[in-house]
């Protein structure tokens, strides 16, 4: 983490791959420097991802704070993107608020605004009442097999794909200030997204007292749990990819499990993250259920474990289920143990626990907010 920290005020995920600030990824490594016992660098790195939010509330998921001209070709825009991603500032702030860390009263406004751009500005899905995201980028998931219909005919070709979601950006709809707010093109409304939005504002009301967020995040909760397949045992994409790769069976599409009230979808979800034959490997939870076709353990967003990912349901099983201890500690455990394995690599495979992609990755030091807490 020191040697990622760029004094501009972030930590680069891979100083070599990914020098840029992600929003998530800052997110992450916040929590991360608190475990650390820096809380100084924890509450600078939060403040710098939501640095670049606009008068609507829109924060980029991308700041290039080491070279501000260098987005101007892909985005349009200086020194930051244009697409936002999951906004984990929500449960940074309460975390640290938990904590007894002091946050300026002026960031968890910024944080509160972010929040609201996404209730109050973006379109929804008409039947389901989900939120939609603009690009499969705002997911940080956008490899994921549940794109697989957007993404063309069989077989998944991963060239193809990155022009089609060049190709998407040009398609957004966009506010006066040039706000991301639609795209005909991109009419989907991922589960896992919704879940984490739901999650986040829940969490920032704990701090705010914030009755609308409060009970936005209950309406999109109750939404999310009308959309749980029991026979599958997974959430269902809203949308345009409703009856097809929407539907297949990925960590991600577990997620709402830190909203859920349902019983069914907990019992379900709990069951499958403990199966070897489902999402429980040796070195963490699959990316991919095992039994899906387009499973594989190496293959990128086709199955490794995503550390993030492991995070979040860790903290879902730990909080919505805490009778659940076994399982909590079986994710958590299993993940920390590929995270060692791997080299704290950006994800890896969990059967082996091979380091795949960027090694080391920033955010996989969440391993230490599980081995403090086990």
């Amino acid at each position: 983490m020191q040697r990622a920290w760029v004094p501009l005020g972030y930590t680069a995920p891979n100083p070599v791959t990914y020098p840029w600030m992600w929003l998530w990824d800052s997110c992450f490594h916040s929590l991360i420097w608190h475990a650390l016992g820096d809380a100084e660098r924890a509450v600078v790195e939060l403040e710098s991802a939501l640095s670049t939010i606009d008068g609507s509330g829109f924060v980029p998921h991308m700041g290039y704070q080491l070279n501000p001209q260098r987005s101007v070709e892909l985005w349009g825009r200086r020194g930051a993107s244009s697409i936002s991603q999951p906004p984990m500032y929500g449960h940074v702030i309460a975390e640290l608020s938990r904590a007894g860390v002091v946050v300026r009263e002026e960031l968890v406004d910024q944080a509160a605004r972010g929040l609201r751009f996404f209730f109050d500005r973006r379109v929804r899905d008409p039947e389901s009442g989900l939120i939609e995201v603009v690009h499969p980028w705002e997911t940080g998931c956008d490899d994921s097999p549940r794109w697989d219909d957007l993404a063309g005919p069989e077989p998944f070709d991963l060239k193809r794909w990155r022009e089609l979601k060049n190709q998407l950006l040009a398609r957004i709809e966009r506010g006066s200030a040039g706000e991301p707010l639609a795209n005909p093109d991109c009419a989907v409304a991922p589960c896992g997204f919704n879940a984490l939005v739901a999650f986040n504002a829940a969490e920032l009301a704990t701090v705010t007292a914030d009755r609308d967020l409060e009970l936005g995040a209950v309406e999109l909760a109750a939404a999310l749990d009308q959309r749980f397949d029991v026979q599958s045992r997974t959430w269902a994409d809203a949308g345009a990819l409703r009856r097809g790769s929407g539907s297949i069976r990925t960590a991600e599409g577990l997620l709402p499990l830190l909203v859920s009230r349902s019983e069914v979808a907990r019992q379900c979800v709990l069951e499958e993250l403990a199966d070897p034959d489902a999402y429980c490997a040796r070195y963490g939870p699959r990316g991919v259920h095992a039994e899906e076709p387009t499973y594989d353990p190496t293959a990128y967003w086709r199955g490794p474990v995503w550390p993030q990912l492991s995070y979040l349901l860790w903290l879902a099983v730990s909080r919505v289920s805490p009778e659940e201890s076994s399982v909590a500690e079986l994710v958590g455990t299993s993940t920390i143990r590929g995270a060692v394995a791997s080299g704290l690599a950006e994800y890896w495979d969990g059967d082996s626990g091979t380091g795949l992609g960027a090694i080391p990755q920033s955010w996989t030091g969440l391993a230490l907010l599980f081995d403090r807490r086990l």
